[in-house]
């Protein structure tokens, strides 16, 4: 049998527990009844540390660099996720004029929004946001995979999107993260 540091005899066959004993309830019949110690981490925010990360866009579908670009905004890819704290990272999106479209949603997809005046909604296809102003069609797929509150626009802020090779942020050293076709 395997005595552990309590001098306790454990179950036979040696276990050994690679977990946090909170407390020991009962010895009872020769087995332990353990109970563990069932607190979530929670994060804080000044214990965050957000990193820089640059993604290529070029030859890739729009929906799969702007969710890789959400999940890195909001932080889901740390261990220590807090959902209302912004853990994010900041996002640098490379080459958008080279985003394609699969299906036929370059020429089916339309972008609408309102001026708030009667007769004031506004179409653009995905054909012409693409090619005159490829940043805004990869932040407004980005900004509706974030959550629609004060922390989906905070994260937002995080975001950098250029359309070329060229940016902006080499100072701040980012690492590569790649994306699957």
């Amino acid at each position: 049998m395997l005595k552990y540091d309590l001098n306790l005899e454990l179950l036979p066959g040696g276990f050994i527990f690679k977990f946090h004993i909170n407390k020991i309830k009962q010895i009872k019949y020769r087995r332990v009844y353990i109970t563990m110690n069932n607190t979530t981490y929670s994060a804080k925010k000044g214990e965050v540390e957000s990193k820089w990360y640059i993604i290529d866009a070029a030859n890739k579908p729009l929906g799969r660099v702007a969710t890789e670009a959400a999940r890195l905004l909001r932080g889901k890819h740390k261990p220590t996720f807090t959902p209302n704290i912004d853990m994010g990272d900041h996002v640098i999106i490379i080459n958008c004029n080279d985003v394609i479209l699969t299906g036929n949603k370059l020429n089916q997809k339309v972008y609408r929004h309102h001026s708030g005046y009667i007769g004031g909604m506004k179409e653009i296809s995905a054909k012409v946001m693409l090619e005159k102003n490829p940043e805004k069609a990869m932040t407004l797929a980005v900004k509706g995979m974030l959550p629609h509150n004060s922390l989906g626009r905070q994260s937002l802020k995080k975001l950098r999107v250029y359309a070329g090779a060229e940016h902006e942020n080499q100072a701040q050293k980012p690492e590569v993260w790649e994306v699957s076709k």
